[in-house]
């Protein structure tokens, strides 16, 4: 045993102290373990850092959408209901961006996140809509999918000409869009339309021409067997006579059944509303007109004094009644009617009856006349007469004129 490299003891054998100086020198450190094939490895290396970086980045995600689903379901910042308009042919980004513009929702990627989660894209409607206070984006968004939208409504009397139709579609305030031509008189269905705020007035119209055409078909169908009209265009003409003759619905089969009466004997129509649409057309029911003799006598294609049988076309929109009233008319032997003073009629079934109830109906309305006359010498007399006194009595009335 030397001193620069001392033995190991041998098992059993006491060890012999360290010198001094042996004790002073450092021992020498172990040599290091060789390094690891796999450690070594840089796909190892680069698989260890994507997992990292996908373990942030999925954590960030789920942060993101922890907030916003908290978000999209938290109170909104609107301060009071309001109303919304989305147009047709929006996409959502614009739709989101209009809500976020009008202060419904605040953050506009948070509405289109929930949108996309939703699986909503495609389902939001156009329309306008009432958003509550503080409407969650998560209820913006079931609104818009649902669809119930805010309804307006335009409703037609029964018995207008397509030019009145037409008159009052422009002058509604919700509709858009021109009218490029009134359509035939007799095509459309007179009746309440429900729509949302930017339908145009040419879907309105279309709307009333297939509701015309569908109920038409259905009452063709029922008729009465041997009626004196052989076409629905014919029984839509009659219709729209009935229709203008009179403005009570149980009077519409009564009069249906005069008129068809008369056609089966050969004996002309006779009905006023024909005279003054042949001299007036669509115009002639704007305001209240009362016959001369001179427009009585006046050649006329329409005037059924003049002409046998039907007018050439209708001279008004029939309601569903009137033509329910014509292919299903009263079976009676009535030829005549008159008015009688309180907005119906009195029926007669010959002539001379019929010439009673004609004198009877002209004293009635001499002696209204007479009092009239009566009552407005007498007010111009004490001074009570003005210039509103004429139409307060006609507000809030929706008259119909025949």
């Amino acid at each position: 045993m030397t001193e620069d490299h001392p033995e190991e003891p041998i098992e059993g054998q006491r060890v012999s102290p360290r010198s001094p100086r042996e004790a002073l020198q450092p021992e020498q450190a172990p040599p290091p373990p060789a390094a690891s094939r796999r450690a070594k490895n840089k796909f190892v290396v680069m698989a260890s850092g994507i997992f990292t970086f996908l373990m942030l980045l999925a954590i960030a995600l789920g942060a993101v959408l922890f907030i916003g689903q908290h978000q999209f379901n938290s109170q909104g910042p609107l301060e009071a209901t309001t109303h919304i308009n989305v147009q047709r042919g929006k996409g959502i980004r614009e739709i989101a961006q209009q809500l976020e513009r009008d202060g419904i929702i605040d953050q506009a990627w948070v509405f289109l996140g929930g949108i996309v989660l939703n699986k909503a894209q495609d389902d939001l409607k156009a329309g306008e809509y009432v958003i509550p206070q503080h409407a969650s984006m998560q209820e913006v968004m079931n609104i818009l999918v649902e669809g119930k939208a805010i309804l307006h409504q335009v409703t037609i009397p029964e018995g207008y000409t397509s030019e009145q139709i037409v008159a009052k579609l422009r002058e509604h305030p919700i509709l858009v869009g021109e009218i490029a031509e009134v359509p035939a008189e007799g095509t459309l269905l007179p009746e309440t339309y429900s729509f949302d705020r930017g339908t145009t007035r040419s879907q309105v119209i279309d709307r009333m021409r297939r509701a015309q055409e569908r109920v038409l078909e259905e009452v063709w169908e029922r008729r009465t067997d041997d009626l004196p009209v052989t076409t629905p265009e014919e029984l839509v003409i009659l219709a729209s006579i009935v229709e203008k003759e009179t403005g009570k619905a149980d009077e519409r089969p009564r009069v249906a059944g005069v008129f068809i009466n008369r056609l089966q004997k050969g004996m002309r129509l006779q009905s006023d509303p024909t005279i003054l649409y042949g001299l007036y057309g669509g115009k002639a029911f704007f305001e209240p007109r009362t016959i001369t003799r001179s427009e009585l006598n006046a050649p006329n294609g329409f005037n059924t004094y003049q002409i046998n049988g039907l007018p050439p076309t209708a001279i008004a929109n029939p309601g569903r009644a009137a033509l329910e009233a014509v292919a299903n008319p009263s079976q009676t032997e009535e030829l005549f009617f008159v008015a009688d003073g309180t907005g119906g009629h009195i029926f007669a079934a010959s002539l001379d009856e019929h010439n009673r109830n004609v004198a009877k109906w002209r004293k009635l309305e001499k002696e209204r006349n007479a009092r009239s006359a009566a009552e407005a010498a007498k007010a111009e007399a004490t001074g009570e007469a003005d210039a509103e006194s004429g139409t307060k009595s006609l507000e809030g009335l929706d008259l119909k004129v025949n």
